[in-house]
């Protein structure tokens, strides 16, 4: 799944351990959220999109698993 969430951190002066402590995940978990080698559980996408104050499909985008 293609993410903005490394984009919307950066554009906002956050390391990925204050987001992560803000979330209540690990600097790791958000660093492999921002990689792609980890998809969020839907409930964390969503305190994601509501901390970025974005509508969750502007931040993750799944149409690379549309078949």
């Amino acid at each position: 799944m293609i993410n903005q969430v490394r984009t919307l951190r950066l554009a906002r002066g956050l390391s990925q351990d204050s987001l992560g402590k803000f979330l209540g995940v690990s600097r790791q978990t958000v660093n492999a959220i921002e990689m792609g080698r980890y998809d969020p559980s839907l409930p964390l996408a969503f305190k994601i999109a509501r901390f970025f104050a974005m509508p969750i499909e502007d931040v993750f985008d799944d149409s690379a698993n549309e078949a």
